[in-house]
């Protein structure tokens, strides 16, 4: 397009005032937005219209900020007959479809990006495939959606049109587009009208005004405002609106059209929820919209780029010799920094963000195993309040635990707002029948690995003030639920029965050693935390084991447990077994299955699956994963021999794992494998699934293969260690982490075999890196030969 994009000095139109949104319109051309980023690493791009793939390139191309989401969606909408509302989403906007189906659900929010070009005739566009030269581009670097069409209703008009979408990273609140078109011909009258819409899904109207409406969920009584201000010129000139339609959000303008006529659309929108009563988001939006047009809405774009600026200086990668891998991981680090958002405590992230429907929005144990991860190393404010939703909803917990019959905390398998179990009872399986779902009872190893996670931040970060707010009672009430849920048993052992593992193949099973592993490994966390709150604050753990109702007995019996936990492992082979009678179930090779383009239940069947090896997703190899140290020896290497090749990888989350420890045993071609296995989840167009939003794990999932796999990340008691075995291909990686306040800038090179470590903020730090330990500092780079 470039050159063809001009301001006509020619000027038909009545001007009125400039508000405070128009005013700026003429200090700085829009042209300056438009313009991507010149480093192609930093594009996701897709050319021309499928029907097929149109919802995958709306999941892959959406945008979010942790409050408001929006799928991609095209310049402009169709006409009546194929519209379909685009999906936006607001973060914590639950309620219930009705009193038979008590399941809570993310509602969908208002869909701000609508805008029809209508003639005399009807609308413009009335089916996508009407338009040609359709171009979509998610400019990564600066956290912007440029779309663009061409479309033509010969001999009457044709009209190239292009638009840019954000929902800010510095006021969540504020969303913003930007509608450019340029007339090639025709001499007619035009309309364009822009609405919101889709507001009618599961929302209740309250109030409704021009520019603002304020509506209410039916059940939990959460209240949404939405708020918008627009502005319309025609060769720069601005041009009224039609008389707006009473009570509407919906607004007008039309002209005259003529060749090489310059039309300009600008919308600002503010949007806030409310979870009581006593909060006034009407009062909310209007304030945000005022701060917004006050500074104009270049201002509003600028602040948004500096802010994206200042996560990428955190979170960026670089790998020389896999441009494919570098995009990935930036393209996981888009949508995992768009999905956060560190200030509201009361929100999480669910299996697909705010990028589609599937999983109504649920969170599951993949935020503090898969995502936590990335955010406690590159954004510990993110992860803080992530945990901190944990600890809002622990009384959720504590009410499912005394439900089941236990004491402490036992996290929801799927969670919404409050904490309560959202898992569905049934649901409709992979060969359309009725299946029953056991996991919101039997799948329990979330609990352990919520604990997990709040550890893992608590050594990263040393956060006291998050340790004494809610962390060390999430640590205690999980150590002690899982103190009450194990059962000591004639045989000297305690077990764990009638569970769920990560292999969701097999139901009703005895003693996983997942789950008992990380039940134990959290008991003797909950003990640590005692003992350090004993130590270090006394006055705070008199407060919190009085309110718990903690007494000497009871944790003197925790440490019993922890001694005497069954784990299925034989010292004498170093394997683990899967859970009891995992050994003597019926062996399958699945590389008689190769090429198979449906899960393996579907192929053998439930009953035969369970009454087989083939495990759903890593297990065991997930156990290694996350604690190495309880595998003695080469016994790691030996339960991951045994383990990859019964795994028939039925879940997204499992080429994760496998990556991770595949890099961490030395086998990079296969720990490359399935990096490239996790990437192509969310970025392959042949991957149907994500249709209905991204795979927030996968996305989590690459970064971990490369971090923790790769470039060999662990945490030490007193610090951090790199162990690096980058891909052949792979001839440097470049990153930055956080640790206790510090921001550490690694660079590994694999032709030179040497780790560059220099730290850019904070005090010097001792860094371990293989057998070497130096102590690096912000006046110097510190080497470490890796070979």
């Amino acid at each position: 397009m470039g050159s063809g994009w001009k301001i006509l000095a020619r000027n038909p139109f009545k001007r009125r005032k400039p508000t405070g949104l128009d005013a700026l319109i003429g200090v700085r051309e829009m042209e300056d937005f438009f313009k991507l980023t010149n480093d192609s690493s930093w594009l996701l791009a897709a050319e021309g219209y499928d029907s097929v793939r149109e919802g995958i390139y709306e999941s892959r191309f959406s945008i979010s900020n942790g409050f408001l989401g929006i799928r991609a969606g095209r310049v402009i909408s169709r006409g009546e007959r194929w519209d379909i509302p685009s999906r936006a989403y607001v973060a914590g906007l639950f309620d219930i479809p009705g009193p038979e189906d008590p399941i809570p659900v993310l509602i969908p929010g208002p869909g701000w990006q609508r805008i029809r070009a209508i003639l005399a005739s009807g609308p413009l566009v009335y089916h996508p495939a009407e338009a040609t030269s359709h171009n979509m581009t998610l400019d990564m670097r600066r956290g912007f959606l440029i779309t663009g069409c061409r479309v033509v209703d010969d001999p009457t008009i044709a009209v190239r049109a292009r638009a840019l979408g954000m929902v800010s990273l510095n006021e969540r609140a504020i969303g913003l587009q930007l509608v450019e078109l340029e007339v090639e011909h025709g001499e007619i009258e035009v309309t364009l009208e822009a609405s919101i819409e889709g507001l009618g899904l599961g929302l209740k109207l309250e109030h409704l005004e021009q520019d603002l409406g304020v509506w209410r969920t039916k059940y939990s009584g959460k209240r949404l405002a939405i708020a918008a201000l627009s502005s319309f010129q025609v060769d720069g000139a601005e041009v009224e609106p039609i008389t707006p339609m009473p009570s509407s959000l919906v607004s007008a303008w039309r002209w005259k059209s003529r060749p090489g006529q310059i039309v300009r659309f600008v919308r600002l929108i503010a949007v806030a929820r409310a979870d009581t009563d006593d909060l006034a988001p009407e009062l909310m939006v209007r304030e945000k919209l005022r701060i917004a047009k006050q500074v104009g809405w270049r201002k509003v774009l600028e602040q948004h780029e500096a802010a994206w600026s200042e996560r990428w200086h955190s979170s960026n990668f670089e790998i020389a010799g896999d441009p494919d891998a570098e995009k990935a991981l930036r393209f996981a680090a888009f949508h995992l920094n768009s999905a956060a958002n560190p200030t509201d405590e009361r929100v999480s992230i669910g299996a697909r963000g705010l990028t589609g429907d599937d999983y109504h929005g649920h969170v599951f144990w993949d935020t503090e195993i898969y995502l936590l991860p990335f955010y406690t190393f590159t954004w510990p404010q993110a992860a803080r309040s992530l945990l901190m939703y944990r600890f809002r909803t622990i009384d959720g917990a504590r009410a499912k635990a005394a439900r089941m019959g236990y004491r402490g905390a036992m996290f929801a398998w799927e969670s919404a707002d409050t904490g309560a179990e959202t898992t569905p009872e049934q649901v409709v399986g992979p060969d359309g029948q009725i299946v029953d779902i056991l996991c919101g009872k039997q799948e329990q190893h979330i609990t352990a690995d919520v604990a997990y996670a709040v550890w893992q931040y608590w050594q990263a970060t040393a956060d006291v003030e998050f340790l004494l707010e809610g962390g060390a009672e999430i640590l205690l009430e999980t150590g002690r639920f899982w103190s009450s849920r194990a059962q000591a048993e004639s045989d000297g052992f305690c077990h764990i029965r009638g569970i769920i593992g990560p292999d969701e193949y097999h139901e009703h099973v005895d003693d996983n050693a997942y789950t008992n592993v990380m039940a134990r490994w959290n008991i003797r966390r909950a003990l640590e935390t005692v003992a350090l709150l004993r130590e270090r604050w006394p006055d705070q753990w008199a407060r919190l084991s009085s309110s718990l109702g903690l007494s000497d007995a009871e944790i003197a019996a925790w440490r019993t447990v922890a001694e005497t936990m069954a784990t299925g492992l034989d010292p004498q082979t170093g394997l683990f077994e899967q859970f009891k009678g995992f050994f003597d179930l019926q062996e399958i090779d699945l590389a008689a299955y190769a090429g198979r383009s449906v899960p393996m239940d579907v192929v053998l069947g439930r009953e035969r699956m369970q009454r087989s090896k083939v495990v759903k997703q890593a297990d065991v190899v997930a156990l290694y994963g996350l604690l190495p140290e309880e595998f003695p020896g080469d016994s790691g290497r030996v339960n991951f021999r045994y383990y990859e090749p019964r795994c028939g990888h039925g879940s997204s989350l499992s080429a994760t794992m496998h990556g991770v420890v595949a890099a961490r045993l030395g086998e990079t071609d296969l720990a490359l494998r399935y990096f490239r296995d996790t990437v192509a989840i969310d970025l392959a167009d042949n991957h149907a699934t994500i249709l209905g939003g991204l795979h927030m794990a996968s996305l989590g999932g690459t970064w971990l293969v490369a971090i923790l796999g790769f470039a060999g990340l662990s945490l030490k008691n007193d610090g951090i260690a790199f162990a690096p075995k980058l891909p052949p291909t792979w001839k440097r990686l470049g990153f930055a982490i956080s640790w206790q306040g510090r921001r550490i800038r690694i660079g590994i090179d694999g032709t030179k075999q040497l780790l560059s470590a220099r730290l850019e903020a904070g005090e010097a730090m001792p860094l371990l890196v293989n057998s070497q330990c130096q102590e690096i500092r912000c006046d110097q780079e510190a080497l470490f030969q890796l070979a």
